[in-house]
């Protein structure tokens, strides 16, 4: 009994030197050296980015747009967002009711027109030949009268000055009789060209609507992925990002529906803060991450800056940003216009520097201070920070090459 109560005293005492010993350790300690996310001090080459947010766009593409007809369209067939096509297939299909409705209008018309050619053609010849029988006889009657006239030597002078005075009345008919025909001649002519205007034109309203009933159907002018835009007319004025057009929607003519983007050549559009746009220059080389591609990042070089800002109108009060446009060398075979993508774009480059993690630099009394971790303790040193850019540091003085350094702030934990 005495030896089972020794044997729990002694495992009593080493119980309380072992809770002593824990109590008096450093906190990080008592979880261990490998709870501590560290890294170590290499020396390298600094680079300090800006990160900026925008899509990518082809540099050239061909816009397929609703037909100019003066009227809104309905939208019937649409081909799928990201379809493959060929030149020639069909894009978009309008609802042709109207056109079709207008082609037999149309073509009502132009029989009405060729109607009226056959009767004006009709009615002026049975007038001209009215007249021409009307000047025959005058003509028939002025050689009677002529005969008549001969023989005025041979009766009185009054029967004699009648007939003269017959013969000219005669001749007089004859003269208006031929005004007469060749007046309905010149209203024949006119009467017919009037109608056969009225038939070309119902000709030519025909070929229109005909061509305006093709037009309902957009074709792919070249092979190529089709990539649907938005439609900002469904969206309103208060949706930032407005639907793409689907079957059933409502365009407005000259509405742009879809594109063939060529993809061989590519950039991003972005917009930078007025805050910012002294630090970037054209040429700045950039490195683009498509969220659709996050496998690779993409080497590029910013191509154009704005000359003059814009009001943003996403936020309140509106931010003035400038227009940029990212040049980007290579392609991938997955990219599609349109598809958000984020840019890192090169602000400043030091070789040959210290760098550590930007989540390794903590303030303390107003000083930069970091942690290093060696032989199972840590201890704060004040550094002097070079340049402090979005993931890196650079150190200027105050650790050296190999150090291990604590990623967490270890200031409570001492």
């Amino acid at each position: 009994m005495k030896k089972a109560i020794a044997v729990l005293v002694v495992l009593l005492t080493i119980a309380g030197v072992v809770a002593a010993v824990v109590v008096a350790a450093p906190r990080w300690s008592r979880a261990g050296a490998g709870a501590i996310p560290t890294a170590v001090v290499q020396k390298g080459t600094f680079v300090d980015y800006l990160q900026v947010r925008g899509e990518i766009r082809p540099v050239r593409s061909i816009v397929l747009t609703a037909p100019s007809s003066g009227i809104d369209m309905q939208i019937v067939e649409l081909a799928p967002n990201g379809a493959t096509v060929a030149a020639g297939d069909p894009v978009v299909q309008f609802d042709p009711t109207t056109q079709l409705r207008t082609i037999e209008q149309r073509r009502s018309e132009l029989k009405q027109a060729e109607s009226e050619i056959d009767r004006i053609e009709s009615e002026s010849a049975r007038r001209i030949q009215a007249a021409q029988t009307e000047l025959t006889t005058a003509r028939s009657a002025v050689e009677r009268a002529r005969l008549d006239a001969a023989g005025a030597d041979l009766i009185p002078r009054v029967e004699a000055e009648k007939r003269t005075l017959l013969l000219a009345n005669a001749e007089l008919q004859v003269a208006a009789l031929e005004r007469k025909v060749e007046g309905e001649r010149v209203v024949a002519d006119a009467d017919d060209t009037i109608a056969r205007q009225k038939r070309d034109k119902a000709r030519y309203d025909i070929a229109e609507a005909e061509r305006a009933l093709e037009a309902l159907s957009l074709r792919a002018p070249a092979s190529g992925t089709i990539s649907l835009l938005p439609n900002f007319r469904a969206g309103g004025p208060m949706v930032a990002s407005p639907p793409e057009f689907r079957r059933g929607d409502r365009v407005f003519f000259g509405a742009a529906i879809a594109e063939l983007p060529d993809l061989t050549s590519i950039r991003m559009t972005c917009r930078l803060d007025e805050a910012d746009r002294a630090r970037v220059q054209v040429g700045a080389v950039v490195l683009v991450r498509v969220d659709a591609v996050p496998d690779r990042e993409l080497e590029a070089r910013i191509a154009d800056i704005g000359m003059m800002a814009r009001p943003d109108f996403s936020s309140f009060p509106p931010a003035r940003n400038f227009d940029v446009v990212i040049a980007i060398d290579g392609a991938d075979p997955r990219l599609r216009s349109g598809m958000s993508a984020s840019a890192r774009i090169e602000m400043n480059r030091m070789p040959d520097v210290l760098l550590v993690p930007a989540a390794a630099v903590f303030q303390a009394g107003g000083a930069s201070v970091v942690y290093v971790v060696a032989g199972g303790s840590s201890s704060p040193r004040a550094v002097t920070v070079l340049r402090r850019g979005r993931d890196q540091v650079a150190i200027q003085s105050g650790l050296n090459e190999g150090d291990r350094i604590s990623l967490r702030d270890l200031a409570g934990e001492q």
